[in-house]
Formats: C-alpha cells, sequence, structure tokens
C-alpha cells in the first residue's frame, strides 16, 4: 500500500504558490482596469486589439498566457492526483 505523507512544508509552499498565482490574477486585473476606464468607442470594438495602447496590448496578452499556464498547470496536477488515486486503489485491492 502507498502511503504519501503530507508534511507542514509542503502545505505552505503551496500555500504560497496559490498567493502568488491570486497576486499576479490581481495584479494584471487592476492594471487592465486602465483599459475600462479610458475606453473610446470610435477607436474599435471594445476589448478589441486595435482599441488598446500598446501597454494594454501587452497587459491583455500576459494575462491570458497567464490563464493559459494556470490551466496547463491545473491539468498537471490534476493527472498527477488521479494518477495517485488509481495507483493507490490498485494496490487497496
Amino acid at each position: 500500500m502507498v502511503k504519501t505523507k503530507i508534511r507542514f512544508k509542503q502545505i505552505l509552499i503551496w500555500l504560497a504558490i496559490i498567493a502568488v498565482d491570486i497576486f499576479v490574477f490581481i495584479i494584471l486585473g487592476l492594471l487592465l482596469m486602465n483599459y475600462d476606464d479610458f475606453y473610446d468607442s470610435s477607436k474599435g470594438e471594445y476589448w478589441s486589439l486595435a482599441s488598446m495602447n500598446p501597454k494594454e496590448k501587452a497587459l491583455y496578452i500576459c494575462y491570458n498566457i497567464w490563464v493559459v499556464l494556470n490551466i496547463i498547470g491545473l491539468t498537471y496536477i490534476g493527472n498527477k492526483i488521479y494518477r495517485k488515486i488509481s495507483e493507490t486503489k490498485k494496490y487497496a485491492t
């Protein structure tokens, strides 16, 4: 039977990673609020790249890259958890 030890240090590391992730989302969101405040409909459709200045484009692209990295990370973590659970069930029977 496979037993996994969860250590206090590991929990703190994961909480720190989650906190940094949320912090990055908050910072990017606050920086993108500038676009909402100064949106000009004569420049283009709302949230189109044509209506953004270069700084807002960079922030928008960084935000989307961060979302994709989070999806990849969650998929990886979910896969590892699934493998551990299925490995545990295999040894339990």
